[in-house]
């Protein structure tokens, strides 16, 4: 089949499915989607918590508990550990399918009774302030988080141990204010680095140690500023610079990013990878328009695959299995169109077979399910009742007729026939405080005019003891005392409303480590760290190596050039848009200068 272009049902642009989209779609049984695959994103991430945790009442219980589900959310809300128990039972939930409804209609009163723990943290130890993490000790405010201890305020981290403030890190340790970094020790105030020990203030090294303030190198030592020094001569330059102090701090992070502009970024973020297109991928092979992603191959407009192998899958999130669908935090074989299912207390996918629109199932024998909410460990089951393998095989085609035939209709005129993740007013989350916010950020009135959820911010009942901007500059001046204070962020002239404590884990760290308090919130030091990350989108754009002609390209030798003093002829598509100034060079004009 050749290409072919369709008007998208949500944003009313133009998108266009490939001939290998089309062969998947027939691999799997399922149409081809109207929708295009950047609202097939948003979509999916409406239904991903963000940073926020609310105090709240749940059910069953006296107690209350944290959780990413504001009190006015929809649905029942359980304590985690009574919801893994054997107290209850989510087929006594289960409904006849009734053929004069839309399946989402029918699907959404089940989602409404039956009840979902209040968070999702699988084998946390004492880590009760965290979100979407398994397996995770000691740590505090960490989302999206995995195998990881000793850790604060972080997202997107895997296999790490004492790291504070970062973002999408892998294996790094002791660690302070990073952004992308893979297998880093005592690396602080640097993004995009990787095998590094004892960096700081540093932006794409690999291989590197005791670098300072160093942009573009490779397997360098005792280098300032890009300039080679001494062992001895090193030591004492950056032992003259005081770390602690939070003035000093900002002036080297402003040094670091002037020196960077000057120089060539790489079109790509990305480490052994084949026959890739998309930004921050690492160990992929034949993966198209995906981004954040590891260890995917034969896979297309994947987002957030970061901790399980992936092959043969479109449009999935925070996901992983094998010919998967339009899944949000879901894996397994063949699984579609399901949000936060997974094969029991491990990411070991292989045992779940056959899911369509399933929430919050598991089990390393579930199989078979379609509709289904809370199950664990069933086969051949929908909307919770319980078929037999002949009845279940008749049935499923039966309703995936009758939704096509009568389709489930949003407020927006939007149609759902079988092939469409859920509804946007399906999340019990509030558009603003989930991840599409992060990526696709709205106001509220666009937010509502598209069926999102938004919801105000009720101002803190507590107040500020003290505001940001009168913090000792230096941690060597900072009492015990601060551990009672209520601290107002030095955003507030820019709006920012929030208030924030220093608690005893993190003080010990910047003591041992040195370093100055934070001035902002953290929510504030979030988004700081976003502003580094390249959008989740592709330009089309050709090399600007201008052989001898770039004035701006310090390194440039155009002896060793393929081009000589040409301008490169190289095309690509690239995550840096046009209008950028970074210097965006080709993977072979790159490796010549850099690598």
């Amino acid at each position: 089949m050749e290409q072919e272009t369709r008007i998208c049902q949500s944003c009313k642009t133009q998108f266009t499915i490939a001939p290998e989209d089309f062969a998947f779609y027939e691999r799997i049984k399922v149409p081809a989607p109207t929708w295009c695959p950047g609202c097939r994103f948003q979509r999916r991430m409406t239904f991903r918590s963000g940073r926020r945790l609310y105090k709240r009442h749940v059910e069953f219980s006296d107690k209350e508990a944290f959780s990413p589900f504001p009190p006015d959310s929809p649905g029942k809300v359980v304590d985690e550990a009574y919801w893994w128990s054997d107290k209850w039972d989510p087929m006594e939930y289960g409904q006849e399918y009734d053929f004069s409804r839309p399946f989402f209609e029918q699907l959404r009163v089940l989602q409404l009774a039956v009840p979902v723990p209040h968070r999702r943290v699988i084998n946390g130890v004492n880590s009760d302030y965290c979100e979407n993490a398994v397996d995770i000790k000691n740590c505090y405010l960490c989302f999206n988080a995995g195998f990881t201890e000793n850790a604060l305020y972080s997202e997107s981290i895997n296999g790490c141990k004492e790291c504070v403030d970062t973002l999408k890190v892998e294996s790094c340790e002791l660690s302070y204010e990073l952004f992308n970094c893979q297998r880093c020790f005592r690396a602080i105030f640097s993004s995009h680095c990787s095998d590094c020990i004892d960096v700081a203030f540093s932006i794409n090294l690999s291989g590197c140690q005791n670098c300072f303030g160093c942009v573009n190198l490779r397997n360098k030592r005792f280098h300032i500023f890009n300039k080679p020094y001494s062992r001895e001569e090193y030591l004492r330059i950056v032992g003259q610079y005081d770390l602690g102090s939070a003035r000093i701090v900002d002036g080297l992070r402003e040094q670091t990013v002037a020196l960077a502009v000057g120089l060539p970024v790489r079109f790509f973020h990305g480490l052994h990878t084949v026959n890739v297109s998309g930004d921050y991928l690492e160990r992929c092979k034949d993966v198209r328009k995906s981004f954040y992603c590891s260890d995917l191959e034969c896979c297309a407009y994947c987002q957030l695959i970061l901790f399980a192998k992936s092959a043969d899958c479109l449009d999935i999130s925070v996901a992983g299995g094998e010919l998967c669908y339009e899944l949000q935090e879901a894996g397994g074989y063949e699984t579609k169109f399901s949000w936060i299912c997974i094969p029991g207390h491990t990411l070991k996918l292989a045992g779940f077979l056959s899911l369509q629109y399933c929430m919050y199932c598991f089990g390393g024998s579930t199989s078979h399910l379609f509709g289904c909410i809370g199950l664990r460990d069933k086969q051949n089951c929908i909307l919770n009742k319980q078929y037999s393998k002949e009845e279940y095989e008749i049935l499923v085609p039966k309703i995936i007729e009758h939704m096509n035939a009568m389709p489930y209709v949003d407020k927006k005129g939007r149609e759902y026939r079988y092939g469409e993740f859920f509804p946007p007013e399906f999340s019990p989350l509030p558009y603003n405080e989930t991840w599409a916010q992060d990526y696709f950020p709205l106001q509220k009135k666009k937010a509502e005019e598209q069926s999102f959820w938004w919801r105000e911010e009720n101002e803190s009942a507590r107040q500020s003891t003290r505001p940001a901007a009168t913090l000792p500059d230096n941690i060597k001046d900072v009492e015990d005392v601060i551990l009672k204070e209520v601290i107002s962020c030095a955003n507030s002239s820019a709006g920012c409303t929030a208030i924030f404590r220093i608690i005893p884990q993190e003080l010990k760290f910047y003591r041992e480590m040195r370093l100055p308090l934070p001035r902002l919130c953290p929510n504030c030091r979030h988004y700081q760290r976003l502003v580094q990350r390249n959008p989740l989108n592709l330009w089309h754009r050709a090399c600007t190596c201008a052989g001898g002609q770039d004035d701006k390209n310090i390194y440039q030798n155009t002896s060793t050039h393929f081009h000589g003093a040409k301008h490169c002829p190289n095309e690509f598509e690239t995550s840096y848009a046009p209008e950028r100034p970074e210097i965006v060079y080709c993977e072979a004009c790159y490796n010549t200068e850099v690598a």
